[in-house]
């Protein structure tokens, strides 16, 4: 196969196809215009991911408070979305208003998706999970993008893997810890990205691959169209995880608040701890005050605030 070629000078090496994007440091701003349709995706689906990130699953899952079979149900439904969308993509590889954003060997999430599942349904998982209805209007949605108008795939493989790219990495952190998943990344394999060095400099070359395709206006916006509905498709899934959940035993694995490490976009994701601080008011005070207790540190200076408070007792009453 040709080589795939970074077309932005300073930000990526000419490597195989498939073979890993090697990237070179640049520290010049990214040039954007209006009319690009990296700027139309971000400023036309805002409202759309603002209301996505409000779903009561998705802030549940960002303060650290979820269900395991939620979880794994979740799983389930990424796996069913990320193989519909690699199928078409695989299929119009080579279409010119896609093949520019084929990156299989960086993106493509369906092999660490079926070994999540494999550790979270065991070895039988496949004869054990289902798509769920939500999920399949989703996959019947990109299977018909992908067979009737390629052009509109941009719009979910850039709702889809810039997503994972950004916030993804902090709901990785938030699950390994709520979940208490093995620090080994059993569970996780989604989330990670072992053949991007740099997801900052890697997104700036996609987004940059997007801009030169060859799009006209009537399609740019069409493609803006289908991103706002591939957000419409992920909330629906939401939604219908927070109604099964109304159906399964509160079995929350409370491993308190996320702490961020550093790793990630969190600014993409703005139910992050500092926002939660603002705005959560007495229950996030409750949680923060039964944190500090759950941890050894808290706990000694517990004790020895009491120690004290009962040694100025007794003086008093000597």
């Amino acid at each position: 196969m040709p080589a795939e070629k970074a077309e932005e000078p300073g930000v990526a090496q000419e490597v195989p196809n498939g073979g890993g994007v090697v990237y070179e440091d640049n520290e010049e701003e990214e040039k954007v215009q209006p009319e690009d349709l990296s700027e139309l995706l971000k400023e036309g689906t805002k409202e759309s991911h603002e209301k996505a990130e409000n779903t009561q699953f998705v802030k549940d899952f960002l303060r650290g408070r979820i269900r395991k079979e939620l979880f794994k149900l979740a799983t389930v439904a990424l796996y069913y979305t990320y193989t519909a969308l690699e199928e078409e993509m695989e299929r119009n590889k080579e279409h010119p208003q896609f093949a520019p954003l084929y990156f299989p060997a960086e993106l493509h999430r369906h092999e660490a998706l079926r070994r999540d599942l494999e550790f979270f349904f065991g070895a039988d998982w496949e004869e054990r999970v289902r798509c769920s209805d939500a999920t399949r209007r989703y996959v019947d949605r990109i299977h018909e993008v992908g067979r009737d108008a390629p052009a509109l795939l941009v719009a979910h493989a850039y709702t889809r893997y810039m997503g994972d790219l950004s916030g993804g990495q902090v709901l990785k952190k938030v699950a390994q810890r709520a979940l208490r998943l093995p620090s080994t990344g059993e569970g996780l394999h989604f989330y990670s990205f072992d053949n991007i060095s740099s997801a900052k400099e890697f997104k700036q070359l996609y987004r940059g691959r997007m801009n030169e395709l060859e799009l006209d206006p009537d399609t740019k916006a069409r493609v803006v169209e289908e991103a706002n509905r591939a957000f419409r498709f992920n909330m629906e899934v939401f939604d219908e995880l927070d109604v099964i959940g109304q159906t399964i035993k509160d079995e929350v694995l409370d491993g308190g608040l996320p702490v961020y490490e550093g790793k990630g976009d969190i600014s993409k994701c703005p139910y992050y701890a500092a926002k939660m601080a603002a705005s959560g008011g007495s229950s996030y005070a409750c949680q923060m005050a039964m944190l500090v207790l759950r941890h050894p540190t808290g706990q000694v200076l517990l004790a020895a605030c009491v120690a004290a408070l009962a040694g100025v007792l007794a003086w008093y009453f000597m």
